[in-house]
């Protein structure tokens, strides 16, 4: 290899790291208790259809700038609707996320003001809260089972259509 394609090859590694590292990745923390929180299980990430565990551009945009691709796609916020279902969220928040005994999620107010972001709704369903809720993120709930980011982002855009314009992705540059 020629001392060209050598310095070539760096050069463009290096912008590729740099790229990489110029924009910051969300920081989560917990409605609980403000600690930070990180996703690490591998199995917390991908199609669940799939349960192949490999991050769906979703999970990538969100995880990178807090953007919720999912909102405003209505074939995810379908799948979002089931999945609010599923995880038995209507029994605390109703069949329109707009509350019951638990608060309503669609704003304009929310329980939690960070709510009205989705990393603000993703942290607090993640771990849940210090007002009966539990965590509904995977490995959360109990080691091996509870909602994907994929799953969780879904849901959020399903609630999102819910509200009165509030798609979450307002704060996002």
């Amino acid at each position: 290899m020629s001392i060209n394609k050598i310095v070539a090859s760096a050069l463009v590694g290096a912008a590729v790291s740099f790229a990489g590292f110029a924009q910051a990745d969300v920081v989560f923390t917990k409605t609980t208790d403000g600690t930070k929180f990180e996703i690490s299980d591998p199995k917390a990430f991908g199609d669940t259809k799939k349960k192949d565990n490999v991050k769906t551009a979703a999970e990538i945009e969100f995880l990178k700038t807090g953007k919720n691709i999912y909102v405003g796609d209505a074939k995810a916020e379908k799948r979002g609707k089931k999945r609010f279902g599923y995880w038995s969220c209507t029994q605390c928040h109703g069949p329109t996320a707009k509350g019951q005994v638990g608060p309503g999620l669609v704003g304009p107010t929310f329980k939690y003001p960070k709510d009205a972001t989705n990393v603000g709704m993703f942290e607090t369903i993640w771990f849940g809260t210090n007002g009966g809720m539990g965590g509904k993120g995977y490995g959360v709930m109990a080691p091996d089972d509870g909602m994907t980011v994929d799953e969780l982002l879904k849901t959020i855009a399903w609630v999102r259509t819910n509200g009165k314009g509030l798609t979450g992705n307002e704060e996002v540059k």
